[in-house]
């Protein structure tokens, strides 16, 4: 175990077992409670002290130590199973794209990105040594040391995790057999053989280069907090909300087209500036001292919490409410209290002497592929709250003030970014360890070229018409236009309190006034006066929604969840009726309730099968799915996912569908009979099934490509097939992934701005080994603009890649609950909406009656 004291809880009194209550109790098993250990410390037999340079980079090289002791010499120059997505090439299957990937459509534009180009010197390689010790050596710092008393035959640049060793030059033998003597006398035999020549394109060369990298970063006294590295010395403190930023970085260095390259991008942290102590201080106030235990459970299991001491996150996974600073644990054999230990460690003083511990479990394996230690337990006091609440995010003025230092322009963001290369290349420390591998950075951001797909014209109803596609919107070009097709709306209701009959009345009007322009023909509304309170609200529903309703309005007080919860479960499950709920502050100013019920009437009018504009797609027969998943974190992180199909040639009507599935599950097992349902429903509108389907997956994260590739994949061929053995419509299987660290700039009239929506860029950032682009295909106003990736993982269409690219960019115009172009295709966010709605509020399947009505807008 590394960087951490190895403790066994007590507690209150010697010799009683130490139990945690809760909703998730820690069993005796694990019950090895350990405090957060200094930088470095580490506990195991044969410790050496005062070994200059005896661990280097251990936790970071740890990480791909368990895949390279499989590794043999006549593995030499082979791929091997990457960590992460690296390796996987679903390109070569693909005859079409084998050649080119680039399309051609649309007009040129020179744009930078946030990459910079790996330099190497000539011939660079890497060559990986297996490390062997008769007697065997049980401490890896103990090994480390052994194995660094040998400098003239090893050199001074290596990297060691007590295991394998890596070095830039090659030993002169094969097998090289050296002697070292512990300080107690015993003589020690290491033999280090050579298992790889490892050539810069390797996926463990590359994981290499991060794990470098990552050393640079601490040179330059940055932080690592998560997966990503941060200046605390460089703050920005925002006293007002007792809050602060800490900057840093994104990194990842991996092969692209044609070379390696780092690609960074700014980072920020938000720390709030008060302890989890303070925080149960004044919920113990608000809730009192009987419901304290269960509101403080609720509020902070889940949350991340900051250790300033050594600056390391924690995922609060319990309260250990019988264990105080007070309780003792066993230490390198002897008993010290959490109150010493910190003391002496880290010389702080705890003033609150029965405040319960924070459990952290350790998910992380032990040395040689042991357990976990056990859980981390944490002092409240020196423990700081992270991100902020979900009140503090609907606090206008909390997150405008955020903006100002997060949100940066095209500008400030390359400014930022050359500042901190340039660090690396004037800081001696980190050109040392650079140069003593061959390696170093490019100093500028790359020059990529790419293009701007044309802009499309939008269809509503007997008009068609052009937008500013700089500013990727038409809410002003599509007033006073019939929509391309309106439900009548004869029987709804709309509920409301006495305080907000006012605000009902005012909508009411407003939207008969709006509604004609648009072709809805909407009947008056039956008016119906409910108290403020839930039970009131839930039997107002339940008298007055009928098999003929249809539609229900609910103006409600205030943004309570629990209000809105229980109208949605009760109108999507029990009743289903689609269902509108508006709060009332929204109504209340006067001046914007045209606009408002203008965006109401058209969700209204979606939600009962209405279909508002469309844009011109030239192929036939065409299927497109959308899926995402939502983790339902009040059903023990239960998948809920969610699949939307086209039922029609212009993408304006949706089939939708969700299923619940227990933890753990893979989330396309319940898909299966959803997207057959899907291909049913597509049947009984068009008299026949598509010749081809395109499938949107979103919500893949890092790490799960190879799922959707391997399992995901054949389940849909599978589901496909047990239509009949004569279907055999051409498929592709396309990744969106948004979270991701890629930004792109254009010189427009002489200053760095965002790129105009429709560009495509699809080479030299792209990876060789798949079909693969990005796309941005919104306008922001404030800061900079994220683009889009998509990742073609599977296709039997032979579409090209220009069809490809423009269909997506189609689709991102094809979302009804915004009138201009959004990040990613229609069918995925309103895969996002449903998966939410059902993970949120419901927590149960919706009715089907409502499967062809986009009714989670």
């Amino acid at each position: 175990m590394t960087g951490r004291a190895r403790a066994r809880s007590r507690g209150r009194a010697r010799g009683q077992e130490a139990s945690v209550p809760g909703p998730a109790p820690v069993s005796s098993a694990e019950a090895r409670p350990v405090p957060p250990a200094a930088e470095g410390e580490l506990v195991g037999r044969g410790r050496q002290k005062g070994v200059p340079g005896a661990v280097r980079s251990e936790s970071a090289i740890l990480q791909i130590s368990a895949g390279f002791h499989q590794v043999k010499i006549g593995e030499r120059g082979g791929r091997r199973r990457d960590f992460h997505d690296v390796g996987i090439n679903t390109r070569g299957a693909m005859e079409h794209v084998k050649e080119s990937k680039t399309g051609v459509s649309g007009s040129a534009i020179e744009l930078r990105a946030n990459y910079f180009r790996i330099l190497s010197r000539p011939q660079w390689v890497l060559y990986q040594y297996h490390v062997d010790y008769n007697p065997p050596m049980e401490s890896r710092r103990l090994r480390s040391a052994l194995l660094y008393m040998h400098d003239e035959t090893l050199g001074s640049t290596r990297s060691f995790d007590g295991a394998i060793l890596f070095l830039p030059h090659r030993l002169p033998n094969v097998e090289t057999v050296l002697f070292s003597e512990t300080r107690q006398g015993n003589k020690i035999k290491i033999t280090i053989t050579l298992t790889n020549e490892l050539p810069p394109t390797s996926p463990v060369c590359l994981q290499f280069y991060n794990i470098i990298f990552r050393r640079i970063l601490r040179m330059l006294n940055m932080q690592q907090i998560g997966r990503h590295y941060y200046n605390p010395n460089d703050p920005l403190n925002i006293p007002q909300h007792r809050l602060m930023i800490w900057p840093g970085f994104t990194t990842s260095i991996l092969q692209y087209e044609r070379s390696i390259m780092l690609c960074t991008d700014v980072s920020h942290k938000v720390l709030r500036s008060e302890t989890v102590l303070s925080f149960m201080s004044q919920l113990r106030q608000q809730a009192g001292d009987q419901r304290f235990p269960e509101a403080c459970t609720k509020e902070l299991v889940g949350l991340i919490v900051l250790t300033r001491y050594n600056n390391k996150t924690y995922r609060i996974d319990d309260i250990a409410w019988d264990q105080t600073p007070n309780n003792t644990f066993t230490r390198r054999d002897s008993e010290i209290s959490f109150k010493d230990y910190y003391k002496t460690q880290y010389n702080l003083e705890i003033t609150d002497g029965n405040q319960p511990l924070l459990v952290s479990r350790i998910k992380r394996m032990g040395p040689s592929g042991a357990p976990p230690p056990g859980p981390a337990m944490l002092v409240p006091e020196f423990c700081y709250l992270t991100g902020l609440t979900d009140k503090m995010r609907s606090d206008f003025h909390i997150m405008k003030d955020l903006s100002t230092h997060t949100r940066l322009t095209p500008e400030q963001r390359e400014q930022r970014l050359s500042r901190f290369i340039t660090n690396i290349h004037s800081n001696t420390n980190t050109q040392a360890e650079l140069n003593s591998w061959g390696l170093n950075f490019d100093n500028k951001l790359l020059t990529i070229q790419s293009r701007v797909l044309p802009a499309e014209r939008i269809s509503q109803g007997p008009r068609t018409y052009d937008y500013n596609p700089w500013v990727a919107d038409w809410s002003k070009e599509m007033r006073g236009a019939p929509l391309i097709s309106s439900r009548p709306l004869d029987e709804w209701i709309m509920l409301y309190t006495r305080r907000n009959a006012d605000s009902a009345q005012a909508l009411l009007q407003n939207l008969h006034r709006v509604s004609q322009p648009l072709g809805i023909r909407m009947q008056r509304a039956a008016m119906i006066e409910v108290e403020d309170r839930q039970e009131s609200l839930l039997r107002a529903l339940q008298q007055n929604v009928g098999p003929n309703t249809q539609m229900v309005v609910c103006i409600l007080p205030t943004n309570r969840k629990d209000k809105y919860d229980c109208v949605k479960k009760f109108l999507c499950v029990d009743c289903p009726t689609p269902s509108q709920c508006v709060v009332a502050r929204t109504l209340s100013k006067p001046q914007a309730l045209m606009t408002i019920a203008t965006k109401i009437a058209l969700q209204m009018n979606c939600k009962m099968g209405g279909e508002l504009w469309a844009v011109d797609i030239p192929l036939k027969q065409l299927m497109i799915v959308g899926i995402d998943c939502y983790h339902d974190t009040s059903a023990g992180k239960r998948s809920i996912g969610g699949l939307v199909a086209s039922l029609n040639g212009k993408m304006t009507r949706w089939f939708s569908k969700c299923v619940l599935q227990s933890r753990g599950q893979e989330i396309i097992d319940g898909l299966k009979l959803s997207l057959q349902a899907a291909l049913k429903a597509w049947m009984k509108y068009n008299d026949a099934l598509p010749t081809r389907i395109i499938v949107y997956r979103d919500g893949v994260g890092d790490g799960q490509l190879q799922s959707v590739v391997s399992y995901e994949v054949p389940q849909i061929l599978d589901c496909i097939k047990a239509l009949g053995q004569d279907y055999n419509p051409k498929l592709t299987v396309v990744v969106v992934k948004k979270r991701i660290s890629s930004r792109f700039f254009a010189r427009v009239s002489g200053k760095l701005s965002n790129p105009p929506p429709g560009t495509v860029i699809d080479t030299e950032v792209t990876r060789p080994e798949w079909y693969d682009f990005f796309i941005v295909s919104q306008a922001v106003r404030l800061g900079s603009v994220s683009p889009t990736h998509y990742n073609v993982v599977y296709d039997s269409s032979g579409l090209k890649p220009d069809y490809m690219q423009r269909l997506t960019y189609k689709l991102c115009h094809m979302y009804y609950n915004w009138q201009g172009i959004i990040r990613v295709p229609a069918p995925c966010q309103y895969a996002h909406k449903l998966a939410f709605l059902v993970g949120q509020s419901i927590h149960k399947e919706p009715h089907t009656n409502l499967d062809d009505f986009l009714y989670y807008l």
